[in-house]
């Protein structure tokens, strides 16, 4: 992935606490940043490789544009957690908004958003959501800027209004809506991804990455590291295994441990073969 240059990046999640407006918010911006601050930190120390944030805490989401008060915290925060440092960084505007987290982005001066629906329409639990890849790209020239935007396949706590192959979908996310990675989820949050859904686009979208985006975790990885170019991680890095919560770093340095531990499998069974082509990471 240009935005990240590792293979097969560990990206974790950072579940901002509510923000300003949400049904929870508890009245301090200062807190929800502090906290922000401190679980990418987390993240960095124990050898994450990307942070993507994201306003997990503004449920109940909506299912359009998300409110000006929500993109004027994300902006606030994404840049106090940007200036950590240069490692690489990612917006999600829940439940789906895509111009928004672009414009975050290039204020926050991040390197890729995930888009839960760039295209089409489907079915979710804030009712129906319709794709707006043409606005969101369109946005991107108009900003000029070089931030990735990676589209989930298929995302979960959703479903399609038309019953389609997820290969024929893939091919459209790519070739029409012009998203530079696949995100590949279970059906809920934490759940684990599908491998079945990985095989084939492996042909039918080999020209983009393949990012697992749920359902990760340090027991499960090797089950998907021949499939995928990549791993969002969240809910099992967090206390308890909790979505929504604080970030463990013990879960977290468990994960990239059995990263390593994984890569240095493949390098010994690939042998003298991989001597050259060793990437970063």
């Amino acid at each position: 992935m240009k935005a990240l240059g590792v293979d097969k990046p560990l990206i974790g999640v950072v579940h901002l606490a509510p923000l300003p407006g949400s049904p929870r918010y508890g009245g301090s911006m200062t807190t929800a940043v502090r906290r922000a601050r401190e679980d990418a930190t987390a993240y960095l120390k124990a050898g994450i490789h990307a942070i993507l944030v994201e306003n997990y805490g503004d449920a109940p989401f909506f299912a359009g544009p998300a409110p000006r008060e929500t993109i004027a915290a994300m902006a606030a925060i994404a840049r106090q957690v940007r200036d950590l440092g240069r490692f690489p960084l990612g917006i999600n505007v829940l439940r789906s908004d895509a111009e928004a987290a672009m414009a975050i982005a290039a204020a926050a001066e991040a390197d890729f958003i995930r888009v839960n629906v760039l295209a089409g329409t489907v079915l979710t639990d804030q009712g129906l959501i319709t794709g707006r890849a043409a606005e969101t790209l369109r946005l991107r020239a108009a900003l000029g800027a070089t931030v990735e935007v990676w589209a989930d396949l298929l995302v979960k706590h959703a479903r399609p209004l038309v019953a389609q192959e997820a290969t024929e979908i893939a091919r459209d996310l790519v070739e029409r809506a012009h998203a530079d990675a696949l995100i590949v989820t279970g059906p809920r949050t934490g759940s684990p991804a599908d491998p079945e859904m990985l095989r084939p686009l492996a042909r039918t979208a080999a020209r983009v990455p393949r990012i697992v985006g749920s359902g990760i975790t340090a027991e499960n990885l090797a089950r998907y590291w021949s499939l995928a170019d990549g791993f969002i991680v969240g809910s099992s890095l967090m206390q308890r295994g909790r979505a929504g919560g604080r970030v463990a770093p013990a879960r977290v340095q468990t994960l990239v441990e059995a990263r390593r531990r994984l890569r240095r499998r493949v390098r010994r069974d690939a042998g003298p073969r991989s001597k050259g082509s060793r990437s970063k990471g």
